[in-house]
């Protein structure tokens, strides 16, 4: 028996998780689906994402989860409401495969890849009727038309026009460009009159002025069981433990991603940030006072420290490089360093070498998923303004998206 719907196409642009999900809830409901991407294959960049394990969700409790959406866990509730943690993981096992929960609690499929799920995935969507139409990038409207640039017959590209009943964009945010998220679609977007918001990184790195000394001894070292502390918008201190990775430049790694969105916008606001490192964390002020404090004799301070509380190679060298010689010679105020080092961070690393994107098309320029300015036409994913850490935390959210986007086309069709 077909369904009332089977008569409409739908056109959803973007090969991601979120426009991959639309096309599968909309193929499900008898939707006939042609599935748009630039690149030559789907999935580049959750492809990307799955080289060191693919961290598809988290398992932590569902209030907790929301909250790491900061500013847009409100407006993101209800699509992570119909389609959150568990059912991602029921997802999974529908594609034959099975998921374990790590120790921080972050979900992934057995094997631990990105690549056998994608597979399993886009066989499913073949076979439920889905279209693939790759090498074809979305230029904008002619005619109420959509426009691409695609090959022809004979491999040379041209404009192609498409008429479809409804259109989904999940075009990615403004990271990794090379593998098809170039943000190229926001001022298509604006010339129609969406509301949008400048793209800028997020999950990213920050410079910061290390000496030609430091840079070159320690870039690349990691610094383990650390804890940073920051300022949130509020002006409030919070703090994380983890670790992080000095760089040629700066600093980067989990411990600062999951601060990048305030330490971001505070550097746009006041043109650079400080954080503070706890170089042990599992050590109160007063015990690393005291074991400072004890008698050293012959030994040097850098003994000292490594001798006394186990402090050296990159921890001891950010110690000489953030503090004078005078505060490095001073027990008392070394002591507090260690428990408090300042770092500046001057800048955050081009959107290009950034995780995911903040920014995009802005919730007022939005009823539901469709563009107010754009009748029939809705997003998905990383293209509306939300952000969220890394911890499978931005997958979910594309993954609920995408559906979201699909229920609200299935809505808008029926009636016609």
């Amino acid at each position: 028996m077909q369904s009332s719907l089977t008569p409409f196409r739908v056109a959803v642009i973007g090969g991601g998780p979120a426009g991959l999900m639309a096309a599968e809830t909309l193929a499900q409901a008898g939707v006939q689906v042609d599935l748009y991407d630039a690149m030559p294959s789907v999935g580049r960049k959750f492809l990307l994402a799955g080289r060191s394990g693919m961290n598809i969700t988290h398992a932590e409790a569902y209030e907790d989860f929301v909250d790491r959406y900061g500013v847009s866990a409100q407006a993101l509730r209800p699509a992570l409401d119909s389609f959150g943690p568990r059912a991602v993981r029921d997802w999974v096992h529908g594609l034959g495969l099975e998921t374990f929960v790590g120790t921080s609690g972050r979900v992934f499929p057995t094997d631990m890849k990105a690549a056998p799920l994608l597979r399993a995935w886009v066989h499913r969507l073949r076979e439920s009727g889905v279209q693939f139409h790759l090498r074809h990038r979305w230029l904008g409207w002619q005619d109420g038309a959509l426009r691409f640039s695609a090959p022809g017959d004979d491999g040379a590209h041209g404009e192609r026009l498409v008429r479809a009943d409804a259109v989904i964009l999940a075009l990615g945010g403004g990271s990794w460009a090379r593998l098809g998220s170039d943000g190229a679609w926001l001022p298509v977007l604006a010339q129609r009159g969406v509301a949008v918001a400048s793209l800028a990184p997020a999950n990213c790195g920050f410079d910061v002025n290390w000496s030609g000394h430091f840079s070159s001894r320690y870039a690349g070292e990691p610094l383990m069981t650390v804890a940073v502390i920051a300022r949130n918008a509020h002006g409030e201190e919070m703090r994380r433990q983890g670790q992080f990775v000095v760089t040629q430049g700066g600093v980067e790694g989990s411990l600062i991603y999951a601060l990048s969105a305030a330490l971001r916008d505070q550097i746009a606001a006041a043109g650079h940030t400080t954080i503070w490192l706890d170089l042990m964390p599992d050590w109160s002020a007063q015990r690393v006072a005291e074991e400072l404090a004890r008698p050293r004799g012959a030994r040097s301070l850098s003994s000292h420290l490594q001798s006394r509380l186990g402090i050296k190679g990159v921890k001891a060298g950010l110690l000489r490089e953030c503090l004078s010689k005078d505060q490095f010679s001073d027990e008392a105020q070394l002591a507090q360093a260690v428990k408090r080092l300042p770092l500046r961070l001057e800048r955050a690393r081009p959107i290009d070498e950034a995780i995911s994107s903040a920014g995009g098309v802005k919730w007022e320029a939005l009823q539901g998923t469709m563009l107010k300015a754009a009748p029939g036409v809705f997003v998905a994913g990383e293209m509306i303004d939300w952000e969220a850490p890394t911890g499978g935390y931005l997958l979910t959210a594309c993954f609920a998206g995408g559906v979201a986007a699909a229920r609200d086309v299935l809505a808008w069709l029926t009636p016609r």
